[in-house]
């Protein structure tokens, strides 16, 4: 790993440890992967201008976000089937995650369930990412478990009310539950290392992996059909849902895939103690807006009530700078801790996110900066893409 200087390395390295099928669902946008594009130029077209003989001998990366300290404005953002891409991905992102002192998210469509994470990462600061289910009594015993294992934030995903259009995957011949096909065999047999150090093992462990958090009585694994519709994803969740779930949540609570200053003050009314203004990495709706687009003017609408946070498209510790200079209080990051996973398994993604840390407080010395809240001072206008 030591040949790995950037993101991009790391994104080469992960391309050539995983079964295309695998890396292109975590990789990729949908439909004709426009918004992809759009991510980079939003972000690129953001200039930061530095200050110059500040004086300043070093730079404080803490923060503090939803009442937790963090050791730098990051938090790893939750990623289905992580545990595809490294075994016991989950529970390895969660110690890398507290190597570094940030929150870790881990996701309903997890394999590993949060409580092995605590078991494996007891130092961790776990935040868990939910998908509603249709089955609201099975969502709610699901929390309770997430309580018990000291999950301290709650990250509802409220921008997925259906699958999105990823035909690369149809391509591929990949799907959840995963199909059998002599593409997708020789795509991973081409990939014996992913093969022998992942998926064998857990077939020789305890069979072919499963969405670790689904109720004993309709687990099933990934190989296999979804068995009950109690257990698919609820596509009628609206403002009512929300208030239910701040009701039987005490921690903190975060909707995710905020994109207009209405749905962020909605937020607020419905007792959420933060937003995640975000696309989904590009993956869910093509033609959503940029981030980075809608950021400021969210911030500036809900003031001091309402924490929050940014993602989508994150390739430097600079870009995360950006988001934090238009107003968001840290930067989740998905896809470069798979990416790091991939590469290098626990080492892997602690090498990654030390990366961005290192480029963050270079950035902020380049700035003349002491803390990434100061970015606020260095953000120019906007140059046209």
């Amino acid at each position: 790993m030591a040949q790995l200087l950037n993101a991009r390395d790391y994104r080469a390295a992960a391309r050539r440890y995983l079964p295309r099928a695998l890396f292109e669902y975590i990789d990729r946008g949908t439909e004709d992967e426009l918004g992809l594009d759009k991510l980079r130029r939003s972000l690129e077209a953001i200039d930061l201008v530095p200050r110059i003989l500040t004086g300043h001998a070093e730079r404080d990366l803490k923060t503090t976000v939803l009442g937790q300290e963090i050791g730098m404005p990051l938090v790893v953002a939750p990623t289905a089937l992580a545990g595809l891409v490294s075994h016991d991905g989950e529970i390895k992102l969660a110690r890398a995650a507290a190597r570094l002192g940030i929150p870790v998210c881990i996701s309903t469509q997890s394999v590993t369930t949060i409580e092995a994470v605590r078991a494996g990462a007891p130092d961790a600061q776990l935040w868990f990412q939910l998908y509603v289910w249709k089955d609201h009594k099975l969502t709610h015993a699901l929390l309770q478990r997430v309580k018990q294992a000291g999950a301290t934030t709650l990250v509802v995903t409220a921008d997925t009310p259906l699958g999105p259009k990823r035909e690369y995957n149809d391509r591929n011949g990949f799907s959840i539950p995963l199909r059998y096909s002599a593409r997708a065999c020789l795509d991973v047999a081409m990939h014996p290392r992913w093969l022998f150090g992942v998926l064998l093992r857990y077939v020789l462990a305890a069979g072919m992996p499963t969405y670790g958090h689904y109720p004993e009585a309709f687990r099933t694994a990934v190989t296999r059909p979804a068995v009950a519709e109690a257990v698919r994803l609820e596509n009628r969740l609206d403002w009512e849902d929300i208030r239910r779930l701040r009701q039987w949540w005490p921690g903190k609570l975060v909707i995710k895939g905020v994109l207009s200053v209405s749905d962020a003050l909605k937020s607020h009314e419905a007792g959420a103690d933060g937003i995640v203004v975000s696309s989904h990495g590009a993956r869910n709706l093509d033609a959503a807006p940029a981030p980075a687009d809608v950021l400021a003017p969210i911030v500036q609408a809900v003031g001091q009530g309402l924490e929050v946070l940014a993602d989508s498209g994150v390739m430097r510790g600079s870009d995360a700078l950006k988001y934090i200079g238009l107003g968001a209080k840290a930067v989740m990051t998905g896809r470069l801790s798979l990416w790091g996973l991939a590469a290098g398994g626990e080492a892997g993604a602690v090498d990654l996110l030390g990366m961005l840390k290192d480029e963050i407080d270079l950035t902020l010395a380049m700035l003349g900066l002491r803390t990434p809240a100061e970015a606020r001072h260095a953000v120019s206008a906007k140059r046209p893409v």
